[in-house]
């Protein structure tokens, strides 16, 4: 008799391992994500004398044209 009672121990012991081991954890319900901003689109403006393209903010404005620098828009304009 008590081996019987220590085996049907031991078999509740596995089914209940068993059973907590197969069923996945229950998870939190997945929330959608607003999506990211988008960054803001710069207009791109091109130096008159070097001709690199440089964020219309950053471009120095002169009678020719836009400029990357001072420099280059005194060398250009005189």
């Amino acid at each position: 008799m008590k081996y019987l009672t220590v085996f049907a121990v031991i078999a509740v012991a596995f089914w209940i391992w068993r059973k907590n081991r197969r069923s996945p954890p229950p998870s939190a319900p997945e929330v959608p994500r607003a999506p990211a901003p988008q960054a803001a689109v710069l207009p791109m403006l091109q130096c008159a004398l070097c001709r690199v393209h440089l964020p219309a903010a950053d471009a120095l404005a002169g009678r020719q044209g836009h400029y990357c620098s001072a420099q280059h828009r005194t060398e250009r304009e005189g």
